[in-house]
């Protein structure tokens, strides 16, 4: 069965250019064109994620998440918005957003992102999986522990959760404001250059393995890709 989106978005133009790009790669989506008929449809249907657009008639994005969220906590929410700015960003994850996308957007980077929430929200990652074995890596989350063949390293702290995060969503991609927020508990610039020298030693362990290799995505995260 085909994961189900709520799309709430008041050009119908674009809406419905997303609509079909989604419907082509798989998913079931249902169009609502302000935030009173998004609503209705929430509470008439089921959905595994909604995305909103942020300034729209009658109900804005962040009152249909609120309304949203007091009758399913547990349903992801991403937020498109044309404005970037700080406190809006701010708003929409107090508000319980795994993600908020500025316009115009990749949409092939969205795509990644809705497979990303929807991997965690099922479950699917194993978060709570301490031991990895990926190609010739051997890696002890608990012990901070990396074996590559005949080589052993010490990982510090922000190199292990880093790497655990990288072998949960292994082959799949891991948003780096994901990272951001689980490892530095902030999104600023100079986390996110702190974070890409953390990537960059990740890569210097990773590279006696021919079988792994860590790619950006689109600027936007990173994937740990296992090549056999």
């Amino acid at each position: 069965m085909n994961n189900r989106i709520l799309l709430v978005e008041d050009d119908q133009s674009f809406g419905a250019v997303l609509k079909d790009y989604l419907t082509i790669n798989n998913f079931d989506v249902t169009l609502a064109t302000d935030g009173e008929k998004g609503l209705k449809a929430f509470t008439e249907g089921e959905f595994d994620i909604c995305i909103f657009d942020v300034m729209m008639p009658k109900k804005d994005g962040f009152s249909l998440a609120e309304d949203v969220k007091k009758m399913d906590k547990a349903t992801p929410i991403i937020f498109l918005t044309a404005k970037n700015l700080r406190e809006d960003i701010l708003r929409g994850y107090q508000i319980g957003a795994d993600d908020y996308i500025t316009k115009p957007f990749d949409t092939e980077l969205l795509l990644y992102k809705i497979k990303a929430i929807l991997q965690r929200s099922s479950g699917a990652e194993t978060e709570d999986q301490d031991q990895f074995k990926i190609s010739n890596m051997l890696f002890d989350s608990v012990l901070r522990q990396l074996k590559i063949g005949d080589q052993e390293f010490k990982l510090s702290p922000k190199e292990n959760e880093l790497l655990k995060l990288l072998c949960v969503h292994r082959n799949d991609f891991m948003p780096r404001d994901l990272a951001l927020r689980k490892i530095w508990r902030k999104e600023n610039y100079f986390t996110a250059r702190s974070m890409d020298v953390y990537i960059a030693k990740l890569r210097k362990y990773l590279k006696d393995d021919p079988g792994l290799e860590i790619i950006n995505v689109h600027g936007e995260g990173f994937r740990l890709l296992i090549k056999n």
